[in-house]
């Protein structure tokens, strides 16, 4: 027992000298710290910093909003500490004349990106990006307006700051001399945190994925995205990054071959006419975009709206959706947008190409007619990245449901809300001028579960109210997907609904077409049950186009999301040139109907080909074979090229 205490008193002896220890070291190196900080940066460090912190803080206060890792403080803080401790080591550093040039010179600068920063979020809710001095002249008669109406803190803001620098400025030492040692450990103390900076991100995505936007390392190594960037990065480091990236980073160098290859794809050969060319000129349009709404959803019982309107419209018969691991759901409005695809040849994904130059999107064809062209959908600006690349695409707004409206609950998960929410549908139908309404549905969204957080359990709630807990019946996961289709019906037939009630269904064209097909769904036998999962041919989804006065139609060549912009185009009557997109008029008598996928599998309409060989056991001339093989790896490489090159803006001048 003796011997006991004796080790307990030994081990409380070794702890107690082992924190004594440790409190010795910690004041000797904080000593050490304090003395070489001050000998570096000066006793009025925090004077002479003040404006930059405040800056920097008042940015982030304003970046608040932005709904994208609210929680992710020490990347923006070490990068503006870097930046801050290179500013102020600087000019303290240099004599008296010379580090009061570099104070002033580095507070005028930075105030005037923050008002510019400031004005700029108040007017647009998104951060200024340097590629935005290209068409500075475009905006120059509304900036007297932006500056009036910028929210008043950030006036507010910068009188404090002015304040501040007043105060850091009479702070500054009064060196007789140039310390260039000094400067240097400055430098290597700046470089050590700038290296170390990004390490807090973790690692980029290796592999093509569609939450890579969530990855705040990919964001940093793209840096196309200004408010997710400004948010991660903080205020200087935002703002030296995004100057680099857009005027000194060189951009990927064409060399000749592809130069020559993309000079002659690009060859002008305007559109010409066939019998419905210009048949709704004048009609607004409308397309709905379905989440993962098969074409086995679309029946008489499950979803009577859209079976009627695909019936007695211009159904595509064969129309496939491009499926990729890059985020299947925007590539498809990025196909439809701008008539092209995720790159085949390269990991990238498609709301990466926000900084390319798209001329010739659909918004903006008819932007330039006179159309108001809005986007609606239930999620955020920043999913996806929507917020930059619609704006890019030329929309006049991107409308995110829970982005202006508050819900204590998930109704905004059900489509019907995108209409029954009057404030907000009022803004798909604007008065007195022609419109384009881009409508991204959800209510197909996994999970189809009616126990779990999603769709089908918000449904079965509703469809069963004041059912209790013990009560409840599984449902199986066709029959979720079933009423989860039902339920965008639904948004489909108060759609119609209201343009009926304006007065304007008449003169609305509504095109349909679904995202990608059910790759969703846990049991596989569901779709084996309803199509061919043969490879690529399980991507068969629905699309047509309806009027209330259209005449009928079944086109029975092969189509996929490349296909609806230039047969819109041509619909319209607009004239363009063909080969500023990689699909067809699917409506032209030459069109012969075609479409490839991620894996260079293509489909004819008859002949399945994967690897280069036919898969479906259809007969073929191998001259046909090797003619469509060409033709295929012709098209991928012109798509990837062309968003590699950033063409419309690097190479075609």
């Amino acid at each position: 027992m003796k011997d006991k205490n004796i080790e307990e008193e030994h081990l409380s002896f070794r702890i107690k000298r082992f924190f004594r220890k440790v409190k010795r070291r910690t004041k000797k190196y904080f000593k050490i710290f304090k003395e070489k900080f001050l000998n570096i940066y000066g006793p009025n460090f925090i004077w002479i910093a003040m404006p930059f912190i405040l800056m920097d803080v008042f940015i982030f206060i304003f970046a608040s909003n932005i709904n994208y890792h609210k929680y992710l403080f020490i990347s923006p803080m070490l990068f503006s500490l870097a930046w801050i401790l290179l500013f102020i080591g600087l000019c303290v550093s240099f004599k008296k004349w010379i580090n009061r040039i570099i104070y002033i010179i580095l507070n005028l600068l930075f105030m005037l990106l923050y008002v510019v920063q400031g004005v700029y979020y108040s007017l647009m809710k998104d951060f200024f990006d340097f590629t935005l001095v290209e068409s500075a002249s475009e905006g120059s008669p509304y900036m007297w307006d932006a500056i009036k109406g910028c929210n008043k803190l950030v006036y507010l803001g910068l009188f404090i700051v002015i304040i501040f620098f007043i105060i850091g400025f009479k702070k500054l030492p009064k060196n007789r001399k140039n310390d260039y040692k000094k400067a240097g450990i400055v430098l290597l103390i700046f470089l050590v945190l700038h290296i170390i900076c990004p390490l807090t991100y973790g690692r980029a995505n290796n592999k093509l994925t569609w939450s890579s936007w969530r990855n705040p390392k990919n964001v940093y190594n793209s840096f196309n995205d200004s408010n997710k960037s400004i948010k991660i990065s903080g205020f200087y480091e935002y703002t030296f990054r995004n100057f680099y990236v857009t005027f000194i980073k060189s951009s990927t160098k064409a060399n000749k071959e592809d130069m020559e290859f993309l000079e002659n794809a690009y060859t002008e050969e305007l559109s010409t006419k066939n019998s419905y060319t210009g048949k709704f000129k004048g009609k607004n349009l409308i397309l709905v975009q379905l989440e993962g709404t098969d074409n086995w959803l679309i029946t008489k019982n499950d979803t009577p709206t859209l079976y009627n309107m695909m019936t007695h419209g211009i159904n595509f018969n064969k129309h496939y959706s491009f499926y990729n691991g890059g985020g299947s759901t925007f590539n498809s409005e990025f196909a439809v947008n701008t008539g092209f695809v995720t790159p085949l040849s390269y990991n990238k994904n498609a709301y990466t190409f926000n900084k390319n130059n798209f001329p010739n999107t659909l918004a903006k064809t008819f932007k330039n007619d006179g159309y108001v062209v809005n986007a609606f959908h239930m999620n955020t600006g920043e999913y996806y990245s929507r917020t930059p690349n619609y704006k890019n695409w030329g929309y006049n707004n991107y409308y995110g449901l829970i982005d202006l409206y508050e819900y204590s609950d998930k109704s905004y998960y059900l489509d019907r809300e995108l209409i029954l929410n009057e404030e907000y549908s009022d803004l798909m139908f604007p008065s007195d001028t022609p419109f384009v309404d881009y409508i991204i549905a959800y209510s197909g969204h996994t999970p189809f579960n009616n126990t779990k957080g999603g769709v089908c359990k918000l449904l079965y709630e509703l469809d069963n109210e004041g059912i209790e807990e013990d009560e409840v019946v599984q449902m199986s996961e066709e029959e979720c997907a079933r009423r989860q289709a039902k339920e965008t019906d639904y948004m489909m037939q108060l759609l119609i609904k209201k343009l009926t009630d304006k007065g304007i269904l008449d003169n609305t064209v509504i095109v349909v077409y679904t995202d990608h097909y059910l790759y969703s769904l846990v049991d596989k036998t569901i779709l084996e049950k309803y199509k061919d999962t043969n490879g690529s041919l399980i991507n068969h989804t629905p699309c047509f186009i309806w009027n209330s006065k259209i005449k009928k139609a079944t086109v029975n060549k092969v189509t996929s999301q490349l296909n609806i912009l230039p047969t819109v185009l041509n619909l319209y009557g607009y004239q363009y040139n063909v080969n500023n997109y990689i699909g067809k008029d699917a409506l032209d008598s030459k069109y012969k109907g075609i479409v490839f996928f991620s894996d260079y599998s293509w489909y004819d309409g008859n002949v399945y080909v994967e690897n280069g060989e036919v898969a479906n056991g259809k007969k073929v001339k191998p001259d046909y074979l090797d003619e469509m093989n060409e033709y295929v790896n012709y098209m991928a490489k012109k798509n990837d090229l062309t968003l590699k090159y950033n063409y419309f803006k690097d190479i075609k001048k």
